[in-house]
């Protein structure tokens, strides 16, 4: 799995930690900052939401981890964009349950409040090798796996019906967020190496 880092302004700092734990893990982690280093431009959640979303819809990533202070405003501003699902993660049943009932392609977390000093790596390891440890979509329990089976392609059409198509959010949306985002180097290499599209087209003008 494709596994894509962003993290906001307040949460840099744990920039390094998150995509170390993530290592540990088989999967392919493409960090795409804050890199906590001296000048880089400060993202707000606002941001790292969209370079989510430009990960997702670019097939850049199969997964997006990400978060904020909190974790939700992060998760919220996600939600905006069609094709993002988003759990929000604490602990590690959460995690566990979140890939086989919800199954979805992006999570947020709390990388301040509650971090804790000496526990807050921990969690993270414990949150990813539970998250990572079942088949996505599977179902649990088991008597109710066609139900969310269901519930998560009900989801997925729903998703389809509420939003404009990406690439007309991109032409429509706060250019400056666009510019902010796709001037960013790490993400800039990203979108000129992905496959083509018409959003792909739309960033590169910009």
């Amino acid at each position: 799995m494709r596994i894509a880092v962003v993290t906001e302004g307040s949460t840099k700092h744990r920039n390094a930690e998150v995509a170390a734990v993530l290592k540990e893990f088989d999967h392919e982690i493409i960090n795409l900052g804050m890199f906590n280093t001296e000048g880089e431009t400060d993202l707000t959640y606002i941001d790292t939401a969209f370079i989510s979303a430009v990960c997702i819809h670019l097939d850049i990533a199969d997964f997006v981890v990400g978060g904020c202070g909190t974790g939700q405003g992060y998760m919220n501003a996600v939600l905006q964009y069609p094709k993002m699902f988003c759990g929000f993660l604490t602990d590690p049943v959460e995690a566990w349950l979140y890939g086989q009932v919800n199954a979805g392609n992006c999570v947020s977390l709390q990388l301040n409040k509650g971090y804790g000093a000496l526990g807050g790596g921990v969690n993270l390891r414990f949150m990813f090798e539970k998250l990572f440890s079942v088949e996505f979509g599977a179902g649990y329990p088991a008597q109710r796996r066609e139900i969310q089976r269901g519930a998560r392609e009900n989801l997925i059409r729903l998703s389809e019906t509420t939003h404009k198509p990406f690439a007309q959010i991109l032409a429509e949306m706060d250019q400056s967020i666009v510019r902010r985002a796709a001037s960013l180097p790490a993400v800039a290499e990203h979108i000129r190496n992905a496959p083509d599209c018409e959003a792909k087209a739309i960033l590169l003008r910009v």
